[in-house]
């Protein structure tokens, strides 16, 4: 299969795409996995992810690390930036926004495992960290530890 014949469907890639206005509205692409006979690990990481409190209409902010290993399809990442950017109007609170993530790039994927780390920063002077993953980690993928550091002015 060529690399053109992977990408053909793609609709966002390669040009200006607007701003999703919300999450249910973003379209997730995929890729077919080129290597899809080897067993490896994919981390996104977005330091700067925004939503706003269903409460008061302010603004959220985490550090989202997502990690997969992928089986017959990988996220196109351009979609991916435009879904967790279309969360920056989208009211929801921190486990919600975080499960939504996962559970659209698991709808999407079918992963042989995925987890994300949502560490979000303080409101009200307690950060609230979530965590969520499909399953143990496959054996013989190195999978390396998130890196984030508990909240002590996280940066």
């Amino acid at each position: 299969m060529t690399d053109q014949t992977i990408y053909s469907n793609l609709t966002q890639l390669g040009g200006q795409t607007e701003l999703p206005t919300s999450p249910e509205t973003a379209e997730l692409e995929r890729v077919q996995n080129p290597q899809a006979d080897v067993a490896y690990c994919v981390r996104f990481v977005a330091p700067e992810f925004t939503s706003l409190c269903p409460m008061t209409g302010q603004p959220d902010f985490a550090h989202l690390v997502i990690d997969y290993v992928p089986g017959d399809w990988l996220v196109e990442s351009k979609s991916l930036k435009l879904f967790l950017g279309s969360f920056r109007n989208h009211g929801s609170f921190h486990e919600d926004c975080t499960l939504k993530v996962a559970r659209r790039l698991v709808d999407l994927l079918s992963p042989a495992w995925l987890r994300i780390g949502g560490y979000w920063y303080p409101r009200g002077g307690i950060p609230i960290d979530v965590f969520y993953q499909t399953g143990p980690a496959p054996e013989g993928v190195w999978i390396p530890e998130q890196g984030v550091a508990p909240y002590r002015g996280r940066g």
